[in-house]
């Protein structure tokens, strides 16, 4: 079972997790992304194309599970305004063997950062509010799973 979900409403983890329902496939690893309130930072602002930003999850989803086999997999990522500490993206993953479901949470987020239509404007409590660049780093770890 695979879900993909790109969505404006918070992310609750624990139920997602639940519905997920990794039991009975042996291993089941996770990442949750959060926003970090670094320098102030009061809000971060995710803007996206709707049908390219969902697309692009649904390709790496896919992806993913052509590389490892999978029981399950949930990626959602959250668009719109965020405050420090909400959940941005949550990756859920379930394969027979620990490797698998560790790689996969890995790829799929090393790749989303580049991958995917995302663009991220951070506000902070001085008034400053920036868009985000992409960095070279992002680009080295997405590249290593070519």
């Amino acid at each position: 079972m695979i879900r993909v979900d790109v969505r404006p409403e918070p992310i609750d983890v624990a139920a997602e997790l639940a519905a997920h329902d990794a039991g009975g496939h042996g291993a089941s690893a996770s990442f949750i992304g959060r926003v970090r309130g670094d320098d102030g930072l009061v809000e971060l602002f995710l803007d996206h194309h709707p049908v390219l930003t969902a697309r692009g999850l649904d390709e790496l989803a896919t992806q993913a599970a052509a590389r490892w086999r999978l029981g399950a997999l949930t990626l959602i990522h959250r668009v719109g305004a965020m405050a420090p500490g909400d959940t941005i993206v949550l990756v859920l993953a379930s394969s027979p063997h620990r490797a698998e479901a560790l790689a996969v949470t890995e790829y799929l987020i090393d790749r989303l950062k580049t991958d995917v239509m995302l663009w991220k404007r951070e506000t902070f409590a001085d008034g400053r509010a920036a868009w985000v660049e992409q960095r070279e780093g992002d680009h080295a770890r997405a590249e290593r799973w070519d």
